[in-house]
């Protein structure tokens, strides 16, 4: 149980009841955390492409689901066995777990803890869950469902933050732009003088951009067919702009001639569509290439036919999660360039909304000037 509050609380979230429903308001109630969980007041929540994945009922349909996993709260109280936080304390929860004692976390090979794994079920560790609406068990979006007044979370999945970063950013540190620069940073490890492409210009493709400029890349070229990204890439970083829609070439054509005719060091493929990821493949060198995949699809575009050649011509294809940066340990360096202004991360900032108006992030998402959503809770 509980050392500080074990009442259940019934709030409001944001929920899932299945494949193309619309989403709704609900009373959710969320339970006390147990052992080694806290319960979290959230304060402000963030959109990802992966929210409509989890919604749509990829990989698993488990409903209903309580969506959000981007967000920032104060814990609220504090389960058995608990240390290192209390009431009050600002923190990030995050979908990828980091115990420090297991092989992984004590390795440099992965950030993907053994102990407490990526989950897509809904459940805790345990097997259950602390959400319900009324006496139906609600399902949490990975660990998190930040789109909730308050949820409950494993204490290995949370991360204290330093009061003085602005909320909004906080909230923007939990998945998409931490994602994509630490792909750039911890999976690449972009050097000085290196040429990158990156496919895809959303909140994702913004931190690899910006990543990549941080490890020292001379030309960081960005691939959107999206106009109007052009100026958000080069707020990050980039160096050229590729609009596909523009050209009767290729984009590995494309990227070729911005690249000396060989093609980029590494690329950044953000999207999870099948033809870029072999665009991606073909538009980097030849014998040393990197390609860190980073976008996932749903249903038919999950199955991807790559192109072999591009691969066995000494290129690398390397899959990441949450771009390989250990959660409790390396996200907090991530945050400090936030608080010093090295990232400014308003500059993703396009649309604020209430959580009541939640429902329709899905439809503000396909705007064309939508990078991040802030949700304010």
């Amino acid at each position: 149980m509980s050392t500080t509050n074990s009442k259940t609380i019934t709030c409001k979230g944001i929920v899932s009841w299945g494949k193309d429903e619309a989403l709704k308001v609900e009373e959710v109630q969320v339970e006390p955390p147990k052992s080694f969980e806290v319960r979290l007041k959230m304060l402000y929540a963030s959109v990802c492409h992966s929210d409509m994945l989890l919604a749509s009922g990829f990989p698993i349909p488990s409903f209903p689901r309580v969506l959000g996993h981007e967000g920032v709260g104060v814990v609220e109280s504090i389960g058995e066995g608990v240390t290192g936080l209390r009431e009050g304390d600002l923190v990030i929860p995050t979908y990828v777990a980091e115990c420090k004692t297991c092989e992984i976390c004590m390795s440099e090979k992965s950030n993907l803890c053994i102990k407490y794994p990526l989950s897509y079920t809904g459940l805790m560790p345990d097997g259950t869950s602390r959400m319900s609406i009324g006496a139906q068990t609600a399902y949490h979006e990975f660990t998190c469902s930040t789109w909730c007044q308050y949820t409950v979370i494993n204490v290995n999945f949370v991360v204290k933050i330093d009061p003085q970063i602005p909320l909004s950013d906080a909230s923007f540190l939990s998945c998409g732009f931490s994602t994509g620069y630490g792909a750039a940073w911890k999976e690449a490890k972009v050097e000085h003088g290196s040429s990158v492409a990156v496919f895809g210009l959303g909140a994702v493709g913004l931190g690899a951009i910006k990543g990549a400029k941080s490890g020292g890349a001379s030309r960081i070229i960005g691939i959107d067919k999206n106009p109007r990204k052009e100026a958000k890439g080069r707020a990050f970083g980039m160096t050229d702009f590729i609009n596909p829609e523009e050209s009767d070439k290729s984009i590995e054509e494309l990227v070729r001639d911005l690249s000396g005719g060989m093609g980029v060091d590494y690329s950044f493929e953000c999207t999870g569509v099948p033809s870029l990821i072999n665009q991606a493949i073909q538009s980097t060198k030849p014998g040393v290439g990197k390609i860190i995949q980073i976008g996932a699809g749903a249903g038919e575009e999950s199955n991807v036919n790559i192109n072999i050649l591009g691969i066995i011509m000494g290129k690398t294809l390397k899959g990441t999660i949450f771009g390989g940066i250990k959660v409790r340990s390396e996200l907090p360096i991530i945050y400090e360039k936030c608080k010093n202004r090295e990232i400014q991360l308003d500059e993703l900032l396009t649309h604020e909304i209430k959580l009541e108006d939640a429902y329709k992030v899905f439809e503000l998402l396909k705007q064309p000037d939508c990078v991040k959503i802030l949700i304010k809770i």
